[in-house]
C-alpha cells in the first residue's frame, strides 16, 4: 500500500466579500462601491437615496466642483473683493447662512419622459427632444419642488401645483445615464409641467453649458453637485464645493466653470465677484469642537473645496437639501462665521489644475490571500510625467490595525493585528492634479497547521487555527488536483481511510 502524504500548505477560506476589485474612488478617496441601480423614483430625503447617492460619482474628480484648492494661491485683490462682499450685503447678512431649498429626485434610465412647456428662457433651453419651446424631461410624478417638505406645511401635490412665485427649482438626477435635469419656476398644471427654462447636465464629463447661457442658476452652474446633503454629512464631510450667493455680481464676466452673468452694466467694479468666483474658508479658521458633525463637515469642506459664485441675493448663503431629517439647530452655529474669514483664491481654467495633461496613476497591486502572522508584500506601483508625487498607503477597512514598512513607498510590506479582510488604499498627489487612488483587497488567513499520522488502516488528521466548520479535501496529485469533499466536521480532527494511492490532503475553515 503506497504512503499518504499530507501538504504542509493548508487554505483558509473567508466568506467575506471582495469589493475593491476594479474599484471605484471618488475624489475624496472613498471607495464608492459598485454602481447604482434605480428602478423607480427615489425622493431625496430617504434611506434608500441616500445608499444610492453615496455610490455616484458626481461628475469626474477632474471637475472644478470636486476640486483641491486648500492649496491655491490667494487672488491679488482678494481682501479688496471680500470687503466689497460684506459692504454690499450688510455685516449682519455677510454671515454663512444655510438655504433649505434645493432638493433632487432619482429616477431611473426608463422614466417616462413628460413634456414641459418652457416660457421664459427656452433659447437657452435643453429641449432634450422636444420641439419648440417645450422639452421632454423624466419627471415623476412625485417631482419635489424647492424647500419642500421642510419649507411649507403643503403636502408634495399642493407644492407641486402651488405657484407662490417663489424660485421653484426642481432637479432629476438619473444615475444609471449619470445625467441631471434642472428646472427654474417650475409649476405643475393638471398633468402637464412648465418652467421658466431647463438645463441638462452630463455627470459624466466635464462639459458645460454654451457660452452665454443661463442654466437654472444664474451662473450657468449645475446645482445638484453644490447641495449639501444628509448622506454626506452623516459621513462628516462635504466632499465638493458648494454654491455661494452674493449680494453683487459683476457685469459681463463670468469665470470657468460659470457661462452666464447676472448684473446690470453699472456693476464693472473689478473688486466685484464674477460667476464662478471660487471663495475658500480660511485654513486658519479654527472649527470649534462643540460645533455639530454637520457644522464640521460643511466647513471642513469649505477649507478643502471653496465654494463656487453661483447666484445674487440678500444673504451670504449656501445650499441645504430641505430634508425632514436634518436634526433640529444642526447649523445654527454657521451664521458666527462671517465672509471676512473668507478668502478669494485663483482659479484654474478648462485645461489647468486637475485638468492639465500629465495626472500620476496609482495602481495598488492585485487583491492577495495571505498567512496571519507574516508580513505582506504590497506591490504597488505609481506613474506620473511632471514632479514626483507624494506616495502614500493607509488603511482604509478591516477588522484590526495594519503597520507598514514604509507607508511613503509603493513596494513595501503591511502586518495585520488580526485575520480578517483588509482594503489597503494607496494615493499619489503631485499638487497640481487630482489625487490619484487605488485600493486592493488583502484576506488575511489565520492558517491552520496540519499534522498527519496513520493508525492501522486509517489516517488521523489533526490541525490547530481556523474556524469551524471544516471541510477535509483529497487530491490525487499536485498541482493540478481535483479536490474532492470528504468530511465536514466543527472538531479539529478527522480519521479517513486509507487507499492503495497517493493521496494529498488540505482543510478548509469558515
Amino acid at each position: 500500500m503506497k504512503s499518504l502524504v499530507a501538504p504542509v500548505l493548508v487554505w483558509l477560506l473567508y466568506t467575506f466579500p471582495l469589493y475593491a476589485a476594479n474599484e471605484r474612488i471618488n475624489q475624496e478617496g472613498r471607495l464608492l462601491g459598485p454602481p447604482p441601480t434605480v428602478t423607480d423614483a427615489i425622493l431625496f430625503n430617504t434611506s434608500n437615496a441616500d445608499a444610492v447617492v453615496s455610490a455616484v460619482q458626481i461628475f469626474p474628480a477632474t471637475n472644478p466642483w470636486n476640486e483641491c484648492v486648500s492649496n491655491r494661491p490667494v487672488l491679488v485683490n482678494s481682501d479688496a473683493m471680500i470687503a466689497q462682499i460684506v459692504s454690499d450685503l450688510g455685516t449682519s447678512r455677510a454671515v454663512l447662512t444655510p438655504e433649505f431649498e434645493m432638493n433632487f429626485v432619482l429616477v431611473p434610465d426608463s422614466q417616462p419622459r413628460k413634456q414641459i412647456a418652457f416660457f421664459n428662457y427656452a433659447d437657452e433651453s435643453d429641449l432634450d427632444g422636444g420641439t419648440g419651446t417645450n422639452g421632454l424631461y423624466p419627471i415623476p410624478t412625485n417631482l419635489p419642488i424647492e424647500t419642500w417638505p421642510a419649507g411649507t406645511a403643503n403636502t408634495l401635490l399642493q407644492w407641486q401645483t402651488n405657484n407662490d412665485g417663489s424660485d421653484r427649482h426642481a432637479i432629476m438626477v438619473a444615475p444609471g445615464g449619470g445625467f441631471i435635469w434642472e428646472t427654474w419656476e417650475t409649476t405643475r398644471v393638471g398633468t402637464n409641467w412648465e418652467a421658466s427654462n431647463g438645463a441638462k447636465f452630463n455627470l459624466n464629463t466635464n462639459g458645460l453649458r454654451p457660452a452665454g447661457w443661463t442654466s437654472g442658476d444664474a451662473a450657468g452652474l449645475p446645482m445638484f453637485p453644490a447641495l449639501v446633503r444628509f448622506d454626506e454629512a452623516e459621513r462628516s464631510m462635504v466632499e465638493h464645493a458648494c454654491r455661494i450667493v452674493v449680494k453683487k455680481s459683476r457685469y459681463q464676466k463670468y469665470l470657468y466653470p460659470a457661462t452666464h452673468y447676472a448684473a446690470p452694466s453699472g456693476n464693472t467694479s473689478t473688486n466685484l465677484p464674477q460667476m464662478g468666483q471660487r471663495l475658500r474658508l480660511k485654513a486658519g479658521f479654527v472649527i470649534p469642537l462643540g460645533w455639530t458633525k454637520e457644522e464640521k463637515a460643511v466647513l471642513l469642506g469649505l477649507k478643502k473645496y471653496g465654494a463656487l459664485v453661483a447666484d445674487n441675493g440678500n444673504y451670504f448663503s449656501i445650499s441645504v437639501t430641505p430634508d425632514d431629517r436634518w436634526p433640529a439647530h444642526c447649523f445654527d452655529h454657521l451664521t458666527g462665521v462671517s465672509a471676512t474669514n473668507f478668502e478669494v483664491v485663483q482659479s484654474t481654467g478648462t485645461n489647468e489644475g486637475p485638468r492639465s495633461a500629465g495626472a500620476p496613476v496609482a495602481n495598488a497591486g492585485p487583491d492577495r490571500t495571505v498567512p496571519f502572522g507574516q508580513a505582506a508584500a504590497l506591490m504597488g506601483f505609481v506613474s506620473f510625467s511632471n514632479s514626483a508625487p507624494v506616495i502614500q498607503w493607509r488603511l482604509y477597512s478591516g477588522p484590526g490595525t495594519v503597520t507598514f514598512g514604509n507607508a511613503t513607498q509603493t513596494n513595501t510590506t503591511a502586518t495585520f493585528s488580526a485575520p480578517g479582510i483588509y482594503t489597503l488604499e494607496l494615493s499619489a498627489d503631485d499638487g497640481i492634479h487630482a489625487v490619484a487612488y487605488d485600493a486592493a483587497v488583502m484576506t488575511v488567513a489565520n492558517g491552520i497547521s496540519m499534522t498527519a499520522m496513520r493508525s492501522g488502516m486509517n489516517l488521523n488528521l489533526s490541525w490547530t487555527g481556523g474556524t469551524p466548520p471544516f471541510v477535509v479535501e483529497r487530491a490525487g496529485a499536485l498541482p493540478l488536483g481535483l479536490w474532492n469533499g470528504v468530511v465536514t466536521t466543527s472538531l479539529q480532527n478527522a480519521s479517513v481511510p486509507m487507499t492503495n494511492a497517493t493521496g494529498f490532503f488540505r482543510v478548509r475553515g469558515q
